[in-house]
């Protein structure tokens, strides 16, 4: 508990310089409010939902989290995975997957899961991203479109649903708010990155809706503060059906809340984060939020960011922006209540927008075929199946991928003894060697992707007596490796090609020594520990079979350097 818990030096760096924290609380807060209201209402559970969420898990995260600069609330990947869980289990099993979310969390966080979430491949990150930003900008359409939301949670029907209905009965007001400020808030951002446009924007429309009295649904009445916290929601019935939503919750929220901590590292300059720490932060807020009627919460990448320019250094930036939406939430509910829906689902379209990283996809698409594919099916699977199906599958094939192109690397080098190495043999003598002794170099990884291919190269070899297998540079060995090379040397000598293995490492005996592999060779005396002491064990061998000449006296290893190598090898790559 004690490696997860706020450190008291990081704690007292809030009081220094706390004059750029407090301004970079503020405009993150400016920026976070019609995010936080937009979410919650694409969520299902109201825009009071995502204040609350970014009130609560906004401190609970700064104070707890293992990133000083890391600013979190609703986001759009969490509404995402939100919306199917509260079409099936209404309000309460949204809170209550919210409650077992932040244990799953913290429960990694103490087993130090955090370092793990860095192995995701970036073309799967990118990929969901992408994914994502479709998604959220479906979702928008209804609102957009100034129609009532359809029915279902599969965002393509309800999106294309939405344009049939705004067909059949077309109102042009909410499509145009929705796009005035989705231009305003893109072309701004390029003029001004550093001037909160969303709210200037929904601002805008919201006075101009009152002053012309347009016919534009609006949020709502909202209450007064916070809601006392409660635990009625809590259905210990619900539990088991609702457990595998709450592993999704919890996987999406570790990886989203380290890969912003990652970015928030990378815009800074000495700051780092701690990742098992941001896991603990992130699970204590999703566990509490839901008390006060929030929505599970993650680290979000577009406020990080906005918080790191802005200027912030500690924790104070983060902790002031949710006090900022706290104080709205007390003081200006009746104004936030006449924003229109459609202003809000303009934010979210602009948003959306914005998380695709155009030049970074250009990159990853022009990298690797593989890379192109595991992002392209990742984006796909997003928006057809959802998020938590869309990482498992990109992680399966870019993990096959790799593996594959891990066997394409092992190769098979075919070493011969050359002839013009050494003197003390006649001419005759170096032909019968170079005849009956083929020495082979395994290189790279000999695992259960690459065995087969080994085993068909290696049951070419033809017309000699003896084989050396030179082992020093096989780097992996799995079982099917060890399988695979005992079968390789079972059928060269039921074909009468005596086999001596050289240079195992240690590593590698006790696969080899368990699967029985080695056993009978190293009785017979020809496992051995360097190449030079093979050769010469092979030619002993040719000299008591008679296709040496007894009187032949070369020194071992003839045609070796020395350190192990031969000249002259001919590589044909598995």
């Amino acid at each position: 508990m004690r490696s997860v818990l706020p450190e008291r030096g990081e704690l007292a760096v809030m009081g220094r310089g706390p004059r750029r924290d407090l301004l970079a609380g503020l405009t993150v807060a400016i920026v976070a409010l019609p995010l936080a209201l937009g979410f919650g209402i694409s969520s299902g559970m109201g825009a009071e939902a995502g204040l609350a969420t970014a009130v609560v898990a906004g401190a609970l995260a700064a104070l707890f989290g293992g990133s000083g600069l890391q600013v979190s609330g609703p986001t759009g990947a969490m509404t995402v995975v939100l919306v199917p869980i509260m079409h099936q289990h209404g309000a309460s099993g949204v809170l209550t997957v919210g409650v077992l979310a932040g244990l799953i969390l913290i429960a990694l966080a103490l087993g130090r899961a955090g370092k793990y979430m860095a192995l995701v491949p970036a073309p799967v990150v990118e990929g969901f991203t992408i994914g994502i930003a479709c998604v959220i900008g479906l979702q928008q359409v209804p609102a957009a479109l100034g129609v009532p939301t359809p029915a279902g949670d599969k965002v393509v029907a309800v999106a294309w649903q939405a344009v049939q209905d705004f067909a059949a009965r077309p109102g042009w007001w909410a499509p145009a708010v929705a796009l005035a400020v989705a231009v305003l808030m893109l072309a701004g951002a390029r003029w001004r990155p550093t001037v909160p446009f969303s709210l200037l924007a929904v601002a805008a429309a919201t006075l101009a809706a009152e002053v012309a009295g347009l016919p534009l649904a609006r949020i709502g009445q909202l209450p007064a503060g916070l809601p006392a916290p409660s635990l009625a929601f809590f259905d210990a019935s619900a539990l088991s059906s609702l457990l595998a939503p709450a592993v999704a919750v919890a996987a999406l929220a570790a990886l989203e809340s380290l890969l912003s901590a990652a970015v928030a590292d990378g815009m800074s300059v000495n700051h780092r984060h701690n990742p098992d720490r941001e896991l603990f932060g992130q699970g204590l807020a999703n566990l509490l939020v839901p008390l006060f009627g929030g929505v599970p919460a993650t680290g979000a990448i577009a406020r990080t960011a906005v918080n790191v320019r802005s200027g912030a250094h500690s924790r104070l930036a983060a902790l002031a922006h949710a006090g900022i939406l706290a104080v709205i939430v007390y003081l200006a509910a009746d104004l936030v209540a006449r924003i229109p829906l459609a202003a809000l689902a303009g934010v979210l379209l602009a948003t959306s927008v914005r998380m695709v990283e155009v030049g970074s996809v250009k990159a990853m698409i022009g990298s690797t075929r593989s890379d192109a594919l595991v992002l392209a099916l990742t984006a796909v699977a997003t928006v057809a199946l959802d998020l938590v199906a869309a990482v498992i599958l990109g992680l399966i094939v870019a993990g096959a991928l790799a593996l594959r192109a891990i066997a394409h690397n092992v190769r098979l080098d075919v070493m011969p003894l050359r002839p013009d190495l050494s003197g003390d043999h006649t001419e005759q003598e170096h032909a019968l060697l170079a005849e009956h002794i083929v020495a082979y170099r395994l290189d790279g990884p000999l695992f259960f992707a690459a065995a087969h291919r080994f085993l068909l190269e290696l049951s070419e070899v033809a017309d000699v007596s003896a084989v050396i297998l030179r082992m020093s540079r096989v780097t992996t060995l799995d079982a099917s490796g060890a399988l695979v090379l005992g079968d390789a040397i079972t059928r060269l000598e039921r074909r009468g090609i005596t086999v001596y293995i050289s240079g195992i490492r240690d590593g590698h005996h006790q696969a080899l020594q368990a699967l029985g592999v080695i056993a009978r060779l190293d009785e017979a005396g020809r496992v051995l520990t360097t190449t030079p002491q093979a050769i010469a064990a092979a030619r002993d061998h040719l000299r008591q079979v008679g296709l040496l000449p007894v009187d032949s006296h070369a020194p071992a290893g003839a045609g070796d350097h020395g350190d192990g190598r031969t000249r002259g090898r001919v590589r044909r790559p598995l």
